[in-house]
C-alpha cells in the first residue's frame, strides 16, 4: 500500500528494527514465540487499543485460551464491575443460571457501555470457558472476576446479603452505610455534587463497613469464594465513594484510585487461586502499558501495568499491548450515547502506528526481548488509544506520546481492524455515568 504524500518517509533503520521484532499472525500458532514468553509469569496484561475492535476480543481470547490450556492459567480479571462479573464467574464453573447460555447471562449486563461485555466476542470465549470448566475438578476451574470500580450500591446490597447470611450481628455496620447513601437514590453524580456543597461524606462508614468485612474474612479469602466476594464487594465500595468523590471535584487522581483498586484487586485475585496461581488481566492499553512510559507519568497517574511491575519481579509480569491502522470500531460519539459502528481513519503521519504499517503492511506478533534500545523501541512517538467515546474528527487528541520498549513486553498488530458485535443496542440512560479520564477508558 503506497505511503504517498503522509509525510516523510521515516528512517530506515526504523523500519528494520520493527521487522525484526515481527512474526506473522494468521493462526493461533503464530502465537508461539508469545506463548512461550508469558508461560512462567504470574501475571499477563493483555492490553487493547479499543473497547470495540473485533480483532482485539479475538486475538484476546486465542491468547488466553493457550495460556489456560497449555500453562495454568486459572484466573481472568477484567475491565468490568465485580458484582456483573461475579455471576459470570459463577455461570462458567457451573453454579447458576446453567439453563442459560453466555449470550443469555450477559443480557444482564445493564452498566453503560454495554457493548465492551455484552457482546459476541465474550460470547463465545465465555461458551468456551465454561466447557472447560466442565473438564476440570472444582479446584481447577478457571475463574472469571471483575477489577473495576463502578458498583457501589450494588456492592453494597451483595455486603448485606452476604453479612445476613453469614453475621447478622455485623449487619448494624452496613445497614449504616446503606442509611448514608439513601437519600442519593443511588445516583453517584447527586452523592458526589452533595460533598462539593456540604464537607460530609459516607467515607467513613464505608471504611468502617470494609474494616468489619475484613475482619470477618481474614484468612478465609485464600480458597473460600463466598468470603473473597463478599470482602471484594466492601473494596469496592470503600474505593467507589473516593472515586466518585475525586471525580466530581474534577481530580485526575481519581484515575489512581481506579488503576490501584485494579491492581489491588488483581494481587488478591492471584492469593485467592493458591500458590503459583497465574492469571490473565483483560484492560484497555491505557490501563495495561506501563505508565511510565507514557506521558501520564509527568501528570502523576499511575496505573495498573505500572504497579504489577513495582509489586513484583520482572519474569513475573508481561504486559500485551495491541495496536490498529484503520478500519472500523463499536463507541459512542458522546459519554452515554447508544453505541455506532464509527471510522478508525488512517493513523497520523509519524505515529507508532504509521512506522508499524509502513514497516509490516499486515497483522503481525511483535515481541521485544532484552535489548530495547532500538530507535523505535526507545523513542517517543505518538500511540492511538480510543476510548468507549470516540470522535474520529478529533484524532488528534486520541495519540498517547509512548516509549513502546518500556511501556509493554510485546504487541499485537493489525492493519486493518472491523467493529465488534454487540449481542444488543442500549438507550442512553437517563444521567450517564461520570466520564472517566483521561480518555475515557
Amino acid at each position: 500500500m503506497s505511503s504517498a504524500g503522509r509525510g516523510p518517509s521515516p528512517a530506515t533503520g526504523v523500519l528494520a528494527e520493527i521487522r525484526s521484532l515481527a512474526g506473522p499472525l494468521t493462526g493461533a500458532q503464530d502465537l508461539d514465540r508469545l506463548v512461550e514468553r508469558c508461560a512462567g509469569a504470574r501475571f499477563v496484561a493483555v492490553g487493547e487499543a479499543s473497547h470495540g475492535t473485533h480483532e482485539y476480543y479475538r486475538w484476546r481470547a486465542l491468547l488466553s485460551r493457550r495460556l489456560i490450556e497449555e500453562h495454568g492459567f486459572s484466573w481472568i480479571g477484567v475491565e468490568g464491575d465485580w458484582p456483573d462479573c461475579w455471576r459470570l464467574n459463577r455461570w462458567v464453573r457451573g453454579r447458576d443460571e446453567q439453563h442459560l447460555d453466555a449470550r443469555g447471562v450477559l443480557a444482564g449486563f445493564g452498566r453503560w457501555p454495554t457493548w465492551m461485555w455484552a457482546n459476541e466476542e465474550v460470547a463465545e470465549f465465555l461458551d468456551w470457558l465454561r466447557a472447560e470448566n466442565a473438564r476440570r475438578p472444582e479446584p481447577e476451574q478457571v475463574g472469571f472476576y471483575g477489577l473495576d470500580v463502578y458498583s457501589l450500591w450494588d456492592s453494597l446490597r451483595e455486603i448485606i446479603a452476604w453479612l445476613e447470611a453469614n453475621a447478622t450481628e455485623a449487619l448494624p455496620a452496613a445497614l449504616q452505610a446503606w442509611e448514608c447513601f439513601v437519600p442519593f437514590h443511588e445516583d453517584p453524580h447527586e452523592y458526589a455534587r452533595s460533598t462539593r456543597i456540604v464537607p460530609e461524606s459516607c467515607e467513613a462508614d464505608v471504611v468502617a463497613l470494609l474494616a468489619e468485612v475484613r475482619r470477618r474474612t481474614t484468612d478465609r479469602t485464600e480458597g473460600d469464594p463466598a468470603a473473597l466476594d463478599a470482602v471484594l464487594n466492601a473494596m469496592v465500595a470503600a474505593d467507589a465513594e473516593r472515586y466518585y468523590r475525586s471525580m466530581v471535584r474534577g481530580d485526575r487522581q481519581s484515575w489512581n484510585v481506579r488503576d490501584e483498586h485494579m491492581a489491588d484487586t488483581a494481587d488478591l485475585l492471584s492469593r485467592h487461586h493458591g500458590p503459583g496461581a497465574r492469571g490473565l488481566v483483560w484492560e484497555h492499553n491505557s490501563h495495561v502499558g506501563d505508565a511510565r512510559a507514557t506521558d501520564m507519568f509527568d501528570a502523576g497517574l499511575v496505573n495498573v501495568g505500572q504497579l504489577l511491575r513495582e509489586r513484583h519481579a520482572a519474569r513475573d509480569v508481561v504486559l500485551v499491548g495491541m495496536a490498529g491502522w484503520t478500519g472500523t470500531v463499536v463507541a459512542a460519539e458522546s459519554w452515554g450515547a447508544a453505541e455506532e459502528v464509527l471510522a478508525v481513519p488512517e493513523a497520523r503521519s509519524g505515529s507508532a502506528e504509521d512506522l508499524l504499517h509502513r514497516a509490516l503492511g499486515e497483522p503481525a506478533a511483535l515481541l521485544f526481548g532484552r535489548d530495547r534500545s532500538g530507535d523505535w523501541l526507545s523513542g517517543r512517538f505518538g500511540h492511538r488509544a480510543i476510548g468507549v467515546v470516540y470522535r474520529p474528527w478529533r484524532e488528534a487528541g486520541n495519540y498517547v506520546p509512548t516509549r513502546m520498549g518500556e511501556r509493554y513486553d510485546a504487541l499485537l498488530w493489525f492493519e486493518e481492524t472491523s467493529a465488534l458485535r454487540p449481542l444488543h443496542h442500549e438507550p442512553p440512560p437517563e444521567e450517564p455515568e461520570l466520564e472517566a479520564e483521561p480518555w475515557g477508558v
